[in-house]
C-alpha cells in the first residue's frame, strides 16, 4: 500500500539520513527499485516526471502498476508514489489518480504566485493525507523542457513557501539535472545552511543526486537534506548493462533475443545502483 513520504521524511530528518527518489521509467525499473528496497529495509521514494508519466500511458495506469507490483512482490517497505517536477495541473491530476505524493515545481514562476499555487496544493493535499513537496531556485539541467541554470535559493523565500505547510523543500544550492559538466562550481553549502537555519525542522531535498561526491552528499545529509533524487545514474547504469549485452552478442545466442532475457543485465544494473545510493544515503535498515 501507497503511504505518503509525510513520515519517512520526519524520521530521516532527525536520524540524519535520507530517503532515495528513484525516478521510474517502465515496469522493469519499478520492480528493481521495488525488489532493491525490500532487499535493503529501506523506505522508498517513487519519482514519476509528467514525461515518464505520459510514456507510461498516465498517471492511472502507473498508480494501477505500482499498487499491483507492491501487493504480488509482497513489498512491505514504506513506498511513496511521488510527481516529480510537475506542474499545477499534473500535480491535480496526480492527486486524482492516486499518487501519494507530489512535487509541484513553481520554481519559474515570480515567487508570489509560487506562493499562491503552493497555497493552494497545501490544502488539497493535506485533506487526502498526501505528502507535498514544494521547490525554489531552479535547479540546472533540463527537465521536461524546463531549462535552469543551477540558481541559488533564496533563504527568505524558502522560509515563506515552507511557513505555508509543504512536506518537504527542494532548494536550488547550485545542483542540476543530468551529467554534471566538468566546469560544475559544486554545491552552495552556504546556500544550505542559510535555508536549513530558516525552515527548522522541515526535510530538504536534493534534485540531481547523480554524479555529485559522495563526501559533498554526506555534507548535504549533515546539513538537512532528507531525500535524494536519482534518475540519470540508473538510466546510464542500465544503458551501458544492455549495451554489453548485445556488444557480447547475447542477442543473438538460443532466445537471448526475448525482451525478458535482453533486459535483464539492465535491470540489475538499476538494482546495484540503488543498492550503492541507499548505502550512501544511510537509509539501509530503516524501513
Amino acid at each position: 500500500m501507497l503511504v505518503s513520504a509525510n513520515e519517512m521524511l520526519k524520521k530521516a530528518k532527525a536520524g540524519h539520513y535520507a530517503v532515495g527518489q528513484f525516478n521510474i521509467n517502465n515496469l522493469e525499473w519499478t520492480k528493481a527499485i521495488l525488489l532493491t528496497a525490500q532487499e535493503c529495509n529501506s523506505p522508498v521514494i517513487l519519482g514519476v516526471s509528467e514525461g515518464a508519466g505520459k510514456y507510461m500511458c498516465g498517471y492511472n495506469t502507473v498508480v494501477g502498476m505500482v499498487n499491483g507490483m507492491i501487493k504480488t512482490l509482497n513489498i512491505t517497505v514504506p513506498v511513496a508514489l511521488h510527481l516529480d517536477h510537475g506542474s499545477y495541473e499534473a500535480a491535480l491530476k496526480c492527486i486524482e489518480d492516486g499518487f501519494s505524493s507530489v512535487m509541484f515545481d513553481g520554481s519559474h514562476y515570480p515567487i508570489e504566485e509560487n506562493i499562491e499555487k503552493t497555497r493552494a496544493l497545501v490544502k488539497l493535499t493535506g485533506e487526502k493525507g498526501i505528502s507535498l513537496e514544494a521547490e525554489v531556485g531552479a535547479i540546472g539541467g533540463e527537465e521536461d523542457g524546463v531549462i535552469g541554470m543551477g540558481e541559488c535559493a533564496d533563504p527568505d523565500e524558502c522560509k515563506r513557501i515552507a511557513d505555508l505547510g509543504v512536506t518537504m523543500l527542494a532548494a536550488g544550492i547550485g545542483n542540476i539535472h543530468g551529467k554534471y559538466p566538468a566546469n560544475w562550481k559544486g554545491l552552495s553549502f552556504e546556500t544550505l545552511a542559510a535555508v536549513s537555519e530558516k525552515v527548522g525542522d522541515m526535510p530538504l531535498v536534493l534534485n540531481g543526486g547523480t554524479g555529485i561526491p559522495a563526501d559533498l552528499i554526506r555534507k548535504a545529509i549533515s546539513l538537512g537534506v532528507s531525500k535524494i533524487n536519482v534518475n540519470t545514474e540508473c538510466q546510464l547504469a542500465f544503458a551501458a548493462a544492455t549495451r554489453s549485452y548485445i556488444e557480447a552478442g547475447k542477442d543473438l545466442e538460443g532466445k537471448g533475443f526475448d525482451p525478458r532475457k535482453l533486459l535483464a543485465p539492465g535491470v540489475e544494473a538499476i538494482k546495484a545502483t540503488v543498492r550503492e545510493k541507499m548505502e550512501l544515503f544511510g537509509s539501509v535498515g530503516k524501513a
